[in-house]
């Protein structure tokens, strides 16, 4: 699957994704070329999916951040479907994951302030079709946050 070069090519493009492809190929020790190829190989098999911008969003003036654990109603036919349309139209929620176990959904959502996140939990969340419980974990601090895979 992936050899050693592709390893150094995904560690260096982790460490420094806005590096130069040229940056990158003297990094990984390749011609221009070769890694320009690798790379692309990379995108098409699907394991380097492309490049983000990673906003602070304490720096635009978001304070409040909180995990929110929902289960559904599930003898409701559709309940995933309608409430997952819903969610996704709310725009402080920053991430929905599905999971298997007594939690079905979890969001993860932020607001200005402590009013602005009682607002948006007042009209947007407890407003969500199918709801059968809810469980609001405020978050405290980053403890450990990687976004880079050990490779």
């Amino acid at each position: 699957m992936l050899d050693d070069t592709d390893r150094r090519i995904l560690r260096q493009f982790q460490a420094e994704p806005d590096l130069s492809a040229q940056g990158l190929a003297d990094r990984v020790g390749l011609s221009h070329g070769a890694c320009w190829r690798r790379l692309e190989k990379l995108r098409g098999s699907g394991i380097l999916k492309g490049q983000e911008a990673v906003i602070d969003w304490r720096a635009l003036g978001w304070a409040v951040r909180v995990s929110l654990r929902i289960t559904l109603d599930k003898t409701r036919r559709n309940a995933f479907d309608a409430f997952l349309e819903e969610v996704r139209k709310v725009p402080e929620v920053l991430e929905i994951q599905t999971l298997l176990g007594r939690v079905d959904i979890r969001l993860e959502l932020i607001a200005r302030d402590l009013s602005h996140y009682q607002t948006i939990w007042r009209d947007r969340i407890l407003t969500l079709p199918h709801i059968a419980d809810i469980e609001a974990l405020m978050h405290v601090a980053d403890i450990k946050s990687v976004d880079e895979l050990p490779l």
